[in-house]
């Protein structure tokens, strides 16, 4: 059934349709991830870039040029997911996610920054080390491998494929909003409803990866609690999944 949802978000995006569910989770998707990962902008500047491809400044606080660009990146990183959404994950499907996301930002200009590829130097993600550059390659690898030769993917399986790549953290930086594109991508290749994860949960999203080995409820219940959400946004858009 989630293929009658891939149509729709793909014949709204093809016929750019306005105000329907696709324009919705262009903004939606784009402000809350950016935001998690510390964007500055607000929703409302979100939808005005996405509308009008302008943006206002509400207060005093000056704007980020990488808040912009990293925000119109993710209105091109979804429709390019909506595009390849039945397609395996590869690694050659993460690099080109990555590159789309971070094309054109500050990092990109520097030269310890792969756009489109592997993290040449070590990083950590909430304090916690990750994995070591030099073997993420053959670590990303093995978990694509371990993924893609499981048939049958529920919700847990997606979990599980997430916190891990999150745990590698194979990129310099855009981890966790490459991580949350391939989630939502995933969830319509395997007929699970697909979620965004709101900014507002984002304590209980990051304790729920932090603590999954321990206890998989947390990350699970946040993410039933976002299919709830989204569950609301197609009974007001009156689609049947």
């Amino acid at each position: 059934m989630m293929f009658l949802l891939l149509d729709r978000l793909n014949e709204e995006r093809l016929s750019h349709t306005r105000g329907g569910l696709y324009h919705k989770l262009q903004v939606s998707f784009a402000y809350n991830s950016c935001r998690i990962e510390g964007s500055r902008l607000s929703e409302e500047q979100t939808r005005l870039i996405y509308e009008t491809h302008t943006v206002a400044n509400e207060g005093t606080e000056a704007l980020y040029v990488d808040d912009i660009i990293e925000t119109t990146n993710h209105f091109r990183a979804f429709d390019w997911i909506l595009e390849h959404a039945l397609e395996l994950l590869s690694e050659q499907l993460l690099f080109d996610l990555h590159a789309i996301l971070k094309q054109a930002t500050s990092d990109s200009q520097k030269s310890w920054f792969v756009v489109g590829g592997y993290k040449l130097l070590p990083n950590e993600v909430g304090g916690i080390e990750t994995t070591p550059p030099e073997e993420v390659a053959t670590t990303v690898q093995a978990l694509l491998a371990a993924y893609n030769a499981n048939p049958h993917k529920d919700l847990e399986a997606l979990l599980e494929f997430h916190v891990r790549f999150e745990q590698i953290h194979p990129f310099q930086d855009g981890n966790g909003r490459v991580g949350r594109l391939l989630l939502f991508k995933e969830c319509l290749r395997c007929g699970v409803l697909p979620f965004v994860i709101s900014d507002e949960m984002k304590y209980f999203y990051y304790r729920g990866l932090q603590q999954w080995s321990h206890v998989r409820g947390y990350l699970t219940d946040t993410c039933l609690a976002a299919q709830d959400e989204f569950r609301r946004w197609l009974a007001y858009f009156r689609i049947d999944v």
